[in-house]
């Protein structure tokens, strides 16, 4: 698909500072390209994003729209509970509802506004087999055989592996900020035993209904909140006994409430915020067709 050339509407949001550009593309817009998704996340030349997140058209009568992801390396992300939470507000004030249904890669996920304006979302059911994560061995996915540093003295080992709609790993520290996430993180990301590469979070108990979290995001690198993040820490907390199954969720730009319910799914509740409007200009579509021109 071709890269577009006019101005191109856009919304800059974010939950908890995990902060995202929206394109509305109900219109009939082409969907970006990588190379544009590149161009528009540079946070100097472009408009910068954690996430790059777009809002199609859906055929079915029970949603309300499709949800698409992508990091700022190009790739796609299967979920986002933050971005998810910022669209469906979005779509809740356009149709002056207090519920709806977005349909994403990870599949449909239910929102509600809350009484106190927060938005929550149903996030699904957590993949939990060795395959689903998916990992590149057999493994217990309470524990992976996953470590860092030395054999017989590992600076860190044995994550919790989830799938929230992205692969995670899930830590477990005594000191959450001691932690140089931005060095560990992507060591974990493109470990071999993830050969989608993952998310990476960073976990310390306060007791056993909160938790504090500092994040590694696939693609994205250090971000100040990962809803999908947030609710992976819970699952993975709570199969090892550490934590309650619903659990606030302390990250860098604020708190996130997960609760793992007995139907399986995940429930997070949190805020959201509109920083700006904008349109995409020329200059952007100038340097990704640039891109896509020179890797041709």
């Amino acid at each position: 698909m071709g890269i577009a050339l006019n101005p191109l509407p856009f919304i800059k949001m974010h939950g908890l500072g995990n902060d995202f550009v929206i394109i509305d593309l109900r219109g009939g817009l082409p969907a970006p390209t990588p190379e544009l998704a590149r161009a528009i996340a540079d946070r100097r030349r472009g408009i910068g994003f954690d996430q790059l997140i777009i809002i199609e058209e859906e055929k079915h009568l029970q949603i309300a729209a499709y949800m698409g992801i992508f990091n700022p390396d190009g790739s796609r992300s299967g979920a986002c509970g933050n971005a998810t939470r910022c669209v469906a507000h979005l779509l809740m004030e356009e149709s002056q509802t207090d519920s709806l249904t977005l349909r994403t890669d990870f599949g449909p996920l239910a929102c509600w506004r809350t009484e106190n304006g927060l938005v929550r979302v149903n996030m699904g059911a957590p993949k939990l087999d060795w395959q689903d994560i998916p990992l590149a061995d057999a493994s217990d996915t309470v524990r992976i055989d996953v470590k860092l540093g030395p054999i017989d003295n590992p600076t860190l080992w044995g994550p919790g592996a989830v799938n929230m709609g992205n692969p995670h790993a899930v830590f477990f520290v005594d000191d959450a900020e001691a932690v140089p996430v931005d060095k560990l993180g992507p060591m974990i990301e493109n470990h071999p035993m993830f050969p989608e590469r993952a998310n990476v979070e960073f976990c310390h108990v306060i007791d056993r209904n909160r938790i504090r979290m500092r994040v590694w995001e696939r693609g994205a690198g250090v971000t100040q909140a990962c809803g999908s993040g947030a609710c992976a820490a819970v699952v993975a907390g709570a199969r090892r006994d550490l934590i309650d199954r619903t659990c606030t969720v302390d990250l860098d730009g604020g708190p996130l409430v997960i609760e793992w319910g007995v139907d399986n799914n995940v429930f997070m509740t949190g805020p959201v915020a509109t920083s700006f409007q904008g349109v995409i200009g020329e200059d952007i579509f100038a340097k990704a067709a640039s891109e896509k021109e020179k890797n041709a």
